[in-house]
C-alpha cells in the first residue's frame, strides 16, 4: 500500500529524511516511534504530499505520490489531481483541527459533500453511522468547544473515515490529550485495525504498538534505525540507539 524508496527531504540546510526505505502492506498497521525531530511526522506528511520529497520515490497503492512518470522523467501533478489523490488518504493530526463553527456531524459531512460531490442525505446518513462507530452517536449536534479532547479526536477520526480512504495516517493522535482520555481514542484505532484498515501510526503509546501493530519502526536522525515485529523490537532491540531510547520511555 505504501512504498518508500530512498526518500529524502530537507528544509533549507536541515536534512530531515535521509534515505527512507519502507513498505506497508494492505491491512498492515505500522507504528513509528522515535525522539522528537527524528523525521516521523515529516515522513507521514510526505505520504499524502503535504510535503514534497526532494529525492527518491514514494508511492501509495502502486501510484507515485504527487508525480506522474513518463519515460524516465517525473512530472508533478497539478493541484486538483494532488487533492483528488489526497482524498483517498485519511490523516488525523495531533491537534484535532475541527471547524469550530460546525457541529460534529457537519465536520464529518463537509468533505464528502464538497470534495466528492456526495448528496447531503447520503453524507449525513453515513456521518451519523461513523459518529456512532466512534462512540459519539449522542454528540452529532455538539460543537467542538462542547466536547472533550478525546471526543474531538474521535470526531476527527470519523471525519477522515467519511472520505472512505484506502489508508489512514495518524500523527501522534493522543499526545495532546489528558491521560485519562487516551484510551477512548486508542480503542477506536484498535477497532479500525481489526476491521482491516491499513494504518501508519506515529505514536508514543508503546502498549498500543505492541498489541495492535504488525510492524514497528524506530527512527532517529532522519533514518530508520531498526524495524521489525513490535514485540521483538520492544523486548529485544538490536541497536544501542534503540535500547537507549526505549530505556527512557518504557
Amino acid at each position: 500500500m505504501v512504498k518508500a524508496e530512498a526518500v529524502h527531504k530537507s528544509f533549507g540546510r536541515l536534512e530531515v529524511l535521509r534515505g527512507i526505505d519502507l513498505e506497508v502492506s494492505p491491512k498492515e498497521v505500522m507504528c513509528m516511534i522515535g525522539p522528537s525531530g527524528s523525521g516521523k511526522s515529516t515522513f507521514l506528511r510526505c505520504i499524502n504530499h503535504l510535503e514534497k520529497i526532494d529525492a527518491g520515490r514514494l508511492s501509495v497503492d502502486g501510484e507515485l505520490v504527487g508525480y506522474r512518470q513518463r519515460g524516465d522523467k517525473l512530472y508533478e501533478l497539478g493541484d486538483a489531481e494532488v487533492c483528488q489523490k489526497r482524498s483517498e488518504i485519511g490523516m488525523v493530526f495531533q491537534r484535532f483541527n475541527l471547524f469550530p463553527h460546525m457541529t460534529a456531524l457537519d465536520n464529518v459531512t463537509e468533505a464528502p459533500i464538497r470534495v466528492k460531490g456526495e448528496s447531503r442525505a447520503g453524507a449525513v446518513e453515513r456521518g451519523r453511522k461513523l459518529l456512532e462507530r466512534v462512540g459519539l452517536a449522542e454528540k452529532v449536534d455538539a460543537y467542538p468547544n462542547q466536547l472533550s479532547g478525546g471526543q474531538q479526536q474521535r470526531v476527527a477520526i470519523a471525519r477522515a473515515l467519511a472520505m472512505q480512504p484506502k489508508l489512514m495516517l495518524f500523527d501522534e493522535p493522543t499526545s495532546a490529550l489528558d491521560p485519562e482520555l487516551v484510551g477512548e481514542v486508542l480503542d477506536v484505532m484498535r477497532g479500525l485495525a481489526e476491521d482491516g484498515m491499513t494504518m501508519v501510526v506515529v505514536t508514543h503509546e508503546m502498549g498500543f504498538a505492541r498489541e495492535v501493530g504488525d510492524s514497528l519502526v524506530f527512527m532517529d536522525g532522519g533514518v530508520v534505525v531498526e524495524a521489525g515485529k513490535p514485540r521483538d523490537v520492544l523486548s529485544n532491540p538490536q541497536h544501542e540507539r534503540t535500547r537507549s531510547f526505549l530505556s527512557k520511555v518504557l
